[in-house]
């Protein structure tokens, strides 16, 4: 047997000592635990405490020749270490022990210091020789429990919806010929009308069953199946069905609802222009009312004001076009009004042109289409008139008399099709990170001439902190919609302009999630994420786009921007800006009573994940985003610069204050969900997730956090380490994590996840 350099107390501890310096895991404040553990640890004598800790000085680090001493005692005894153990360091450094001494119990204050500093195989195993075993992930946590708790009440419909899924019409294949691929999907989705999902969100006389929030949830699922079958469902149903069922009348449901909803009726949303895309309010194509004819003439007046980009536009027979309604000589605004486009054999009805968008970077199972109209003439009963109405008599009325008022009623209905744009961003996401992790959990790639064999490619930190905050993102994003869609569908509060600021926010955010999600996804899986069979390469084409459809995000957040400000319109209108001013400023200097030195550097593991941590940096940088743009538009106002200059001169500050906005709502609404989870091995994890999201938000954003002053050098450099630190303590659980999302497995056709 090799010589005793250390006795059995010292020598536990070795292990722990190599791996600390190795990788200098801990920080000041760390080290005390591992103080205070050598303190209580009864097994030890007065000489081995010192020993022990003239080893844990900062300042005064090992030798490099105590250094080799213990890795020449920890390479001598040969022991392997099992990364699967319940406390893998602690159980090796009992089996070093072993080696050495005949007695050598499980020393409970090792496994304290593995459980309070979070030191999980990921930090050491590069440092120790590696048993092989099979097991490359955790069952510690219940997939099954976690799909549950994210699908709550909507667990029936998702489980029903999963399993039609499951049919050959769905299978996934590789299509490059667009028309053969756009008969496929059309296919598929008069299939899913045959089995009652088309109308779902529509009420019971027309064949649904009401259910938005259902509807939405199984439009994220659709993206496990394809991207082109996600959109073509809502531009049917959602887009065009919604149209008519949230903004026109009886009369219009009971001639179109449940035609619609079975897909016997198809039709598409003509409201984007080539000249205007998400300036809807300026679109220019017109909707003249003939009172000699009683009919309403749709026509496209000049080169760029054709619809544009209009999904569903070569299948459909009827068109919700919007168009700028003209009664008796006035501009009454946007208005949506039914055209039909084809009739008998499918031919173009007269005055109608269309032509193909032709091939797009993705979803070219989508059938795009240009279209144009000369001197279309359509009954007055097909005006949706919800909310304007013209009258027999040929006069224009409208419950909504201020005209602005009554165009973002009417936009303000169809938000819900924004919070499905961001599900379905959400589901490619998901799809992408289910595919990459699943093939880093099986991928072995280089190691040192000791190993026995390759690392896992999700054992790298690297890898870890590439895809585990994404993970961490997916979850807080996914309840983030689902409390959205409840808000939306709330018909005790009516006015949806709170929650149209925070979807537009929202929608922004996740949607450009979802895109670089999936090109780290592809990056992550190398090669193998760029061939088409892996799904990774379509997911990333098909995704793209949601970006910029259902408002641009750019535009989207200057909308959630002035939202925020618009919080106080009634100072703005009643006292002017000053009003408004003092009451921000007053807030502002509240909240920043606690941002003193010691606040600002304070590293302790506590605070870092202390929930109100984040609440109050996030909370913090919206309220000085707000204060700080409206304190710069007065000024320019006060110089006499028109408003709307004003606005486009702190265009880019806008922008950041919706990005700080949503992420803010996104957050505390995730928080608010964690504390109703009512297992509390599950809420643990989900609280891990939050607070992993929440300082990788605050990572991003820590060159405007260290230049307010907000925190300092110190606790930025602690959150990276304790960001990094939570990356490896939920690698174990990755697996368990993305089964978490639910997909099932018929719809993971990607080789490199199976």
């Amino acid at each position: 047997m090799e010589k005793k350099l250390y006795t059995p107390g010292i020598l536990q501890y070795i292990p722990f000592f190599y791996v600390i310096w190795s990788d200098d895991l801990v920080s000041a404040s760390e080290i005390n635990v591992v103080e205070n553990s050598i303190n209580n640890d009864v097994s030890l004598d007065q000489i081995e405490k010192r020993t022990l800790l003239s080893w844990l000085i900062k300042d005064k680090p090992p030798t490099d020749h105590t250094f080799k001493q213990w890795k020449h005692t920890i390479s001598s005894s040969q022991v392997l270490l099992i990364e699967s153990e319940t406390y893998p360091l602690a159980t090796f450094s009992q089996k070093v022990v072993c080696h050495y001494y005949d007695t050598c119990p499980f020393n409970m204050s090792l496994k304290d210091i593995e459980i309070n500093l979070g030191i999980q195989p990921n930090h050491y195993n590069h440092l120790f020789d590696v048993k092989v075993v099979e097991e490359i992930s955790s069952d510690f946590y219940d997939a099954t429990k976690i799909d549950a708790i994210l699908k709550g009440q909507n667990a029936a419909v998702v489980d029903d919806f999963r399993t039609a899924l499951n049919h050959p019409i769905f299978k996934w294949e590789v299509h490059r010929d667009k028309e053969k691929f756009r008969a496929r999907v059309l296919d598929q989705v008069v299939y899913l009308a045959e089995q009652g999902y088309g109308a779902m969100a529509f009420s019971e006389a027309y064949g649904g069953t009401g259910d938005m929030e259902g509807y939405a949830t199984i439009f994220e699922n659709m993206m496990y199946v394809d991207g082109s079958l996600t959109i073509k469902f809502g531009v049917q149903f959602g887009l065009f069905g919604g149209s008519i069922q949230k903004l026109g009348t009886k009369k219009h449901h009971d001639a179109y609802l449940q035609q619609t909803g079975k897909a016997e009726l198809l039709g598409c949303f003509a409201m984007t222009e080539t000249g205007h895309g998400s300036n809807v309010r300026g679109i220019k194509t017109t909707a003249t009312y003939d009172k000699i004819t009683d009919s309403i003439i749709i026509h496209t007046p000049g080169k760029n004001d054709n619809k544009e980009y209009i999904g569903n536009a070569l299948h459909s027979t009827m068109a919700s076009v919007f168009a700028q309604l003209i009664v008796n000589g006035k501009n009454e605004g946007v208005h949506a009004i039914l055209v039909p486009i084809r009739g008998e054999n499918h031919n173009l009805l007269p005055g109608v042109r269309i032509e193909d968008n032709g091939y797009k970077l993705g979803l070219n199972g989508v059938d795009n289409g240009k279209i144009w109209f000369h001197q279309v003439s359509v009954p007055r009963e097909n005006l949706l008139n919800k909310y304007g109405n013209i009258t027999p008599e040929g006069t224009y009325e409208s419950e909504i008399k201020n005209p602005n008022k009554r165009f973002f009623t009417m936009l303000g209905t169809l938000v819900g099709g924004r919070i499905c744009v961001a599900r379905a961003g959400l589901g490619g996401a998901k799809m992408a990170l289910t595919i990459a992790i699943k093939h880093a959990l099986k991928r072995r790639q280089f190691n040192d001439s000791v190993k026995i064999q390759e690392d896992l490619l999700m054992d790298y930190p690297s890898h870890q902190l590439r895809l585990t905050p994404l993970v961490a993102s997916a979850y807080i994003y996914h309840v983030t919609l689902d409390k959205m869609m409840e808000i939306y569908c709330d018909e005790s509060q009516p006015d949806k302009r709170k929650v149209e600021t925070q979807v537009a926010g929202l929608k922004s955010i996740i949607t450009w999630y979802a895109n670089s999600a999936i090109q780290e996804c592809r990056e992550a899986c190398g090669g193998k994420g760029y061939l088409l069979e892996n799904r990774i390469a379509d997911l990333k084409g098909d995704v793209d786009i949601f970006t910029t459809f259902e408002g641009d995000n750019n535009v989207l957040l200057q909308l959630a921007a002035k939202g925020v400000l618009s919080d106080f319109k009634a100072e703005f209108n009643s006292a002017g800006f000053t009003t408004v001013l003092k009451l921000l400023s007053q807030q502002l200097s509240d909240k920043l009573a606690t941002v003193n030195p010691m606040y600002t550097n304070k590293t302790d593991k506590e605070h870092l994940l202390n929930p109100k941590f984040h609440q109050h940096a996030f909370n913090h940088r919206t309220r000085r985003l707000t204060y700080t743009v409206a304190m710069r538009i007065r000024d320019y106002i006060k110089k006499g610069i028109p408003s709307y200059q004003a606005f486009l001169k702190v265009q880019t500050h806008l922008l950041a204050l919706g990005k700080a906005y949503s992420t803010e709502l996104a957050y505390d609404t995730f928080h608010t969900f964690t504390e109703t989870i009512a297992d509390e091995k599950n809420k643990e994890l989900f609280q891990k997730l939050g607070s992993l999201y929440a300082l990788s938000e605050l990572r991003k954003d820590a060159s405007w956090y260290l230049e307010q002053g907000y925190i300092g050098s110190t606790k930025s450099k602690a959150i990276r380490q304790r960001q990094e630190r939570l990356c490896t303590e939920l690698r174990p659980h990755l697996n368990s994590l993305v089964d978490g999302f639910g997909i099932p497995d018929h719809c993971i056709s990607a080789p490199i996840a199976n």
